[in-house]
């Protein structure tokens, strides 16, 4: 999917997959007991939120950040120029039908863009929650300590639209007065301690990974205050998401065809790169994406964040006996295997979710729809934990490979089982596929099913504006 969003090396474009946070609009179900709630304020060290003040003492740390203002020319899955994700796999917008990532869903930019890109966004609407601009601005740390956490999340998105005015920079990551690295987002102490940890005990190489795993998670907005959560409660696997999301009894829309409760994960890169040998071994996000070098003597760390294939000699050749070339040839390798992967899953999860919305016209119940309905949601939650994650596999080629083919079994049980319930009443065929071949022909085949699922919400729920 996101071409899988940018997809490099190890993190690839740490750029602004950054950028997805916050587009999404949640809606929790209360179904279940909740977890117990955790709540931080944000850092008082806080520094300038304005770039641009850090250039005279920092100038080649601020000349490379400002380069992630450039479109390179795209790796084979990524790059900083634009890629819109639904003209290239048109069946996406089946897969988030009743959802805003059907409507849009580009490829991030640098993060020199962040800013820009979310203000231009199709998805985002005047019910969007500020919680939107959580990874988005050094300026959004400073509203906190001045509002409170739970204040930021709650208001509206254009209660800050005048004071966002810094695409993500320098006072995101490092500390006022020693510029050491340190956490300046609340979501991630508090997904740290769910877990039992103390973020403060981490050492000065894990804050290399961590500094980025601010923004580059998975998270939804908990209840109607939007507030920001990571889903870690029981841990960074798929599985530990699955567990989570179904204990809390949430899901974030009903999918307009067949009417499951559907999760959207987001991009889990940090949770995915965690089950690799690299993150096992201690490789951090900067050491690929923002590799050191000399300069005068001392030590300068390129804040350029891109794919390690654009400078292979100072990346994947610290470690690895490989010419620019060869890594490539390898790291394509992999991403390959993982495309080939995704685009099966997406093939079977399309059949499922129309083979639902069948048995639904044919008159099965909602009683006899729910067993397939959970597993085309459980499906689509492990495609997605892959799919929404940068790297295209590379961060955890074994892992991904694991968590898509358990995908595929659990949306190959559901279709299964599917066919016995239409069969049951009175199919006597398969289902005729619709020509989804372009994103225009996805969408418009989509659109008489969201109208009719807003239609239905809105008389299910009188007076109640429908969820944008």
């Amino acid at each position: 999917m996101k071409e899988n969003g940018r997809i490099k090396l190890m993190l690839p474009t740490l750029v602004a997959a950054v950028g997805v946070l916050g587009i999404a609009i949640t809606v929790p179900q209360t179904a279940k007991p909740t977890l117990p709630d955790i709540q931080v304020e944000p850092p008082k060290t806080l520094g300038s939120p304005d770039n641009t003040s850090y250039a005279k003492a920092f100038p080649d740390e601020y000349t490379s950040w400002k380069r992630t203002e450039e479109a390179k020319e795209n790796t084979k899955y990524a790059g900083s120029g634009f890629r819109d994700y639904l003209a290239d796999h048109p069946e996406l917008c089946v897969l988030w039908a009743g959802y805003p990532f059907a409507i849009e869903y580009n490829a991030p930019r640098g993060h020199y863009h962040a800013l820009e890109d979310l203000y231009k966004t199709g998805r985002r609407n005047e019910k969007t929650p500020a919680t939107c601009y959580s990874c988005k601005s050094p300026n959004v740390p400073t509203a906190m300590a001045r509002d409170t956490v739970r204040t930021f999340y709650g208001n509206k998105f254009d209660h800050y639209i005048g004071e966002m005015k810094n695409p993500i920079g320098c006072a995101d990551c490092h500390e006022l007065k020693t510029m050491k690295l340190q956490i300046s987002r609340p979501g991630l102490i508090e997904g740290y301690k769910a877990m039992g940890k103390d973020i403060t005990k981490a050492t000065k190489e894990e804050m290399r990974s961590l500094v980025c795993a601010q923004c580059h998670v998975e998270y939804h907005f908990k209840g109607q205050g939007k507030y920001l959560k990571f889903p870690w409660d029981f841990g960074l696997k798929a599985e530990d998401f699955d567990k989570y999301y179904d204990t809390i009894g949430f899901s974030d829309w009903t999918h307009a065809i067949s009417g499951a409760k559907m999760v959207k994960m987001q991009h889990p890169d940090f949770e995915v790169f965690q089950q690799s040998l690299h993150g096992k071994r201690g490789v951090s996000c900067a050491d690929c994406h923002m590799p050191s070098e000399t300069k005068g003597g001392k030590d300068v760390t390129d804040h350029q964040i891109q794919s390690p294939l654009y400078n292979v000699d100072k990346t994947c050749a610290n470690c690895h006996n490989w010419t620019p070339d060869q890594a490539r040839e390898r790291v394509y390798e992999i991403q390959d295997r993982n495309r080939e992967m995704l685009n099966r899953a997406q093939r079977v999860l399309t059949s499922a979710h129309l083979e639902i919305g069948d048995a639904m016209k044919l008159g099965a119940t909602d009683e006899e729809l729910l067993p397939v309905r959970k597993l085309v949601s459980k499906a689509q939650m492990y495609w997605d934990y892959i799919a929404a994650s940068n790297g295209m596999g590379f961060h955890a080629p074994q892992e991904s490979a694991r968590v898509l083919g358990k995908a595929l079994d659990i949306a190959q049980e559901c279709r299964l089982k599917t066919q016995a319930l239409r069969m049951k009443h009175g199919a006597t065929g398969d289902v005729e596929q619709p020509d989804i071949s372009s994103k225009a022909k996805a969408q418009a085949y989509i659109k008489p099913f969201v109208e009719a699922a807003a239609k239905a919400a809105a008389a299910a729920a009188p007076g109640k504006p429908p969820r944008g």
